[in-house]
C-alpha cells in the first residue's frame, strides 16, 4: 500500500476560550486596514463592540460590511467590494456564521482580483493569492473557517454554486467557543448536524492514487490517513457532545467539543470532500428552502445505509469513534453506526424524511436528476450510483423507509 494524502489548512488556527482577543495581535502583522464582513445582528452585540474597540486600539483602521444575508447573495458581494474598494483593505476578516466568512473570502477574491464571481464558479478558476483572510466563526457548523471553498446563492441558477481554490483557505482561523454560547438550540442543532455529516461523508468518501496531478486539478480529492484523523476526532467530539449543547447552551465543555468537533470536520472534507447527502440537498434545499445543515442531516442516515454494503468496515470504525463499537461484528457495528446517527439527530430535531423537510412528491425525479448531475459529490461517494439508484434513494428518504435506502 502506497499512502498517498494532501492537506490544504490555515497559516494559523488558534483554538480556545477567549482566544477572540488575539485577533488584534493576529491582524496588526497582516496590516494596518481590516475590512469586517458579518451580519446585522452578531454587529449589534458588545462583544462585536469590544472587538472593534481592541482594533482600533492596536491602531488597525477599520471598515465593517454587516448587511452579510444567509447564503451570501452573489449580488452583495458586489456592494460589499463597491464599498471597500476605496477604503482599500490590507486584510479581510470574516466574523460569524458560515456567510459571514464566505462573504470575507468572496471580498478577498474580488478586491484581489476584479472581475465578476462568475468568473470564479468551480475548482482552479482563482488565478493567484488573495487578499489575507482571518476567519471567525461564532457558530460551530459550516468548518468555513479551515476550507478552500466559498459558497454563495446566485439568482440566475436554481441551486447554490461554490468556488473552490486553496487559495481561498482562510490565513488565520480564531476559533473561541466563548462566542457560540448564545446560539439558540435550533441553529446549534443544524450546524452541529451539518459538521457531522462532514465528518461522516469526509470518513466514508473514496480513497484516490497518489497521481502527483491530482490534488493540482482537483480541491475534493477523497480520503487519505491525514483526513481520517480529522474526521474520527469530529465525529468523537460531535457524538459526545452535540446533544448536550443542545438540550443546554451554557455547557461549556459541551460547547467546546462542538466547536472543535466542527474545525476538525472541516480539516477533513475541505481535502476529502462530501458525496451523495450533500448531493440530495442541494436541489432538495432550493425547492423546500430549508438550512443546508438540515437537509445534509435528513438525508445521512439513509446515505449511509445505501453505502454500508462496500464501507461497512469504515462504518464501524465511526461506530468505535461514538463509545458504542459491540464486539467484532463489523456488520452488526455498522449498524450500529447508522442508528446511532438515526438517534441522535432525532433527539436535537433533524427532519426525518424529505417529505418532512417540505419536498413536493412530483419533484423527486427532477431532485434525484439534479443530485446525479452534481458529479464532483457523486465520484466522492464510495457506493457508486445510476439514475436509477439515486430516485430509489430519493424514495426511500421521502417515504423513511430505512431498509429501502440500501437496495
Amino acid at each position: 500500500m502506497t499512502l498517498f494524502a494532501a492537506l490544504r489548512l490555515p497559516r494559523e488556527i488558534l483554538f480556545g476560550k477567549g482566544q477572540r482577543h488575539a485577533l488584534p495581535m493576529v491582524a496588526a502583522r497582516l496590516g494596518k486596514r481590516a475590512l469586517i464582513c458579518t451580519d446585522e445582528r452578531f454587529a449589534a452585540t458588545a462583544i462585536f463592540a469590544q472587538i472593534h474597540e481592541a482594533l482600533n486600539a492596536a491602531s488597525i483602521e477599520v471598515l465593517i460590511y454587516d448587511a452579510v444575508q444567509p447564503d451570501v447573495p452573489s449580488e452583495t458581494v458586489s456592494l460589499c467590494v463597491d464599498d471597500a474598494r476605496e477604503f482599500g483593505p490590507d486584510m479581510v476578516i470574516g466574523i460569524g456564521g458560515g456567510s459571514c466568512l464566505d462573504m470575507a473570502k468572496c471580498a478577498a477574491l474580488l478586491l484581489s482580483h476584479g472581475g465578476e464571481l462568475e468568473d470564479y464558479y468551480g475548482e482552479y478558476k482563482v488565478p493567484g493569492p488573495v487578499l489575507p483572510v482571518i476567519a471567525v466563526p461564532t457558530t460551530a457548523g459550516t468548518g468555513s473557517e479551515v476550507t478552500p471553498v466559498a459558497v454563495i446563492s446566485d439568482s440566475g441558477r436554481t441551486l447554490k454554486v461554490g468556488i473552490s481554490s486553496p487559495y481561498l483557505v482562510a490565513t488565520t482561523a480564531i476559533c473561541d467557543p466563548e462566542l457560540t454560547m448564545t446560539c439558540p438550540p435550533g441553529l446549534t442543532a443544524v450546524a452541529g448536524a451539518d459538521a457531522l455529516t462532514h465528518a461522516i461523508e469526509a470518513f466514508t468518501a473514496v480513497p484516490r492514487c497518489a497521481d502527483h496531478t491530482l490534488a493540482q486539478n482537483h480541491v475534493f480529492i477523497g480520503k487519505s490517513a491525514l483526513t481520517d484523523h480529522f474526521a474520527l476526532l469530529a465525529i468523537k467530539l460531535l457524538g459526545r457532545s452535540l446533544e448536550k449543547a443542545c438540550k443546554d447552551g451554557s455547557d461549556e465543555d459541551a460547547r467546546a467539543d462542538v466547536m472543535m468537533g466542527a474545525l476538525a470536520a472541516g480539516c477533513a472534507f475541505g481535502t476529502a470532500g462530501t458525496a451523495a447527502a450533500h448531493a440530495i440537498q442541494y436541489p432538495a434545499g432550493a425547492l423546500t428552502h430549508t438550512a443546508h445543515g438540515l437537509g445534509v442531516a435528513t438525508m445521512m442516515p439513509y446515505v449511509m445505509n445505501y453505502n454500508k454494503r462496500v464501507c461497512a468496515a469504515e462504518m464501524a470504525e465511526i461506530t468505535t469513534a461514538l463509545g458504542l463499537a459491540s464486539g467484532s461484528d463489523i456488520e452488526e457495528n455498522a449498524k450500529i453506526a447508522i442508528e446511532e446517527i438515526r438517534r441522535l439527530f432525532a433527539s436535537i430535531g433533524i427532519t426525518p424524511t424529505l417529505a418532512d423537510l417540505g419536498l413536493p412528491l412530483d419533484k423527486l425525479d427532477w431532485t434525484a436528476e439534479q443530485a446525479f448531475g452534481i458529479d464532483r459529490l457523486i465520484k466522492n461517494n464510495p457506493r457508486t450510483f445510476d439514475l436509477d439508484a439515486m430516485k430509489r434513494l430519493v424514495r426511500a428518504a421521502y417515504d423513511g423507509d430505512l431498509a429501502a435506502s440500501a437496495i
